[in-house]
C-alpha cells in the first residue's frame, strides 16, 4: 500500500502517523522519540495537548532532517477567531522550535456546543490559517471534529478549501455521513482513535476476522480504515506496539467482511461530539 496520500494542493502526508495526545503525561519526550525510532515521520500534537515543547524536543534530538518530518498541530476551541488564531499558530511554531507546518487545524467546530456565534468565529480562523498558508508557515490547512453542516458554513467564506478533516473514526463508530461528504469535496479524511478502545478491540467479530486475516485486532483494525482511504493516526507506548502498527502485513479485507464490520453495533466512542455536551462512557 503506498505510504503517503496526496492532499488537494499537491502535499504528500503520510497515511500512517503517531498520536501524541497523553504519550508525555507524566513523563518527557522519550515516548515520542520512541515513535520516530520506530520509523514514524509523522507526529500529531495540538496546543491543547500541552506537549508541543516534548514533541519539538524528540524532533530535534532525534538527527532527522525537518523535512523528512510531517508535523501536525491544532488550534484549541477558545482560541477560535481571527487575531487568536494567529497567536495560536505562532506560539504552536515556538513551542515546537520550528518555522512552519506541514498541517494546521482547527480542533473543534464551536467553543462550546451552545455556541450562537461559532460560524463567524470559524471564518475568522480559517481566514487566518489562509493566510498563513499562503504565506508557507503552513503547508496544508484543515479542520478536526468538523461534520458536515460545519464544513458548509466555513467553506460558504473559505478561498481555500480544507484539505483534511480529522474525525473520531473506528469500527463501531463510523460516522459514514461525514466521511462521504468529505470525500466528495476531495477532503481527506484522518482517523483519531482509529482502534476504538478496548470494547472494539476486544469485540469478537474483530477478534475472530484478525485471526482470518492472520494480523493483530489493532493491525486489522487500522487496515479497515486504510483500504478505505482513510490515514490513521494511532497511538502506542511500547515499542512494540507502535510497530505493529506502522508495519502493517499486506492483506485486502473482502467486501462481504468489510460490510459485516461496518454495521455492528456502535461502540467505543469517546463521547465527544462538536454539537453536544459531552457524554459520559
Amino acid at each position: 500500500m503506498e505510504q503517503y496520500v496526496v492532499l488537494q494542493n499537491g502535499v504528500k502526508m503520510p497515511r500512517i502517523g503517531y498520536g501524541t495526545y497523553k504519550c508525555t503525561d507524566g513523563s518527557d519526550e522519550r515516548v515520542v522519540r520512541m515513535a520516530l525510532d520506530a520509523g514514524y515521520r509523522m507526529l500529531d500534537t495540538a496546543a491543547f495537548y500541552g506537549n508541543e515543547a516534548y514533541v519539538g524536543k524528540a524532533v530535534r534530538e532525534s538527527g532527522i532532517p525537518r523535512k523528512e518530518l510531517f508535523l501536525t498541530s491544532k488550534v484549541w476551541k477558545s482560541d477560535l477567531g481571527y487575531e487568536k488564531t494567529k497567536k495560536s499558530v505562532e506560539e504552536s511554531l515556538e513551542r515546537l522550535q520550528t518555522d512552519y507546518l506541514d498541517l494546521c487545524l482547527i480542533h473543534w467546530p464551536k467553543p462550546d456546543p451552545e455556541s450562537t456565534d461559532w460560524k463567524e468565529l470559524d471564518r475568522g480562523s480559517w481566514k487566518a490559517l489562509e493566510e498563513l498558508y499562503h504565506r508557507g508557515t503552513v503547508r496544508a490547512i484543515g479542520v478536526s471534529n468538523f461534520l458536515p453542516h460545519h464544513l458548509e458554513a466555513l467553506m460558504e467564506a473559505a478561498e481555500v478549501r480544507p484539505m483534511v478533516d480529522q474525525l473520531e473514526l473506528h469500527v463501531g463508530y463510523l460516522q459514514e455521513a461525514a466521511v462521504q461528504y468529505c470525500k466528495s469535496w476531495g477532503i481527506q479524511v484522518q482517523a483519531w482513535s482509529p482502534l476504538g478502545r478496548r470494547r472494539v478491540l476486544e469485540e469478537p467479530m474483530v477478534v475472530k476476522m484478525a485471526r482470518k486475516y492472520q494480523a493483530s485486532p489493532a493491525q486489522f483494525l487500522l487496515r479497515f480504515l486504510l483500504q478505505q482511504n482513510i490515514a490513521v493516526i494511532p497511538k502506542a507506548s511500547s515499542m512494540e506496539r507502535m510497530r505493529q502498527n506502522l508495519e502493517l502485513p499486506e492483506f485486502v479485507i473482502t467486501e462481504e467482511d468489510m460490510h459485516l464490520l461496518r454495521c455492528l453495533p456502535q461502540a467505543g466512542w469517546s463521547g465527544e461530539h462538536p454539537d453536544l455536551e459531552r457524554v459520559p462512557v
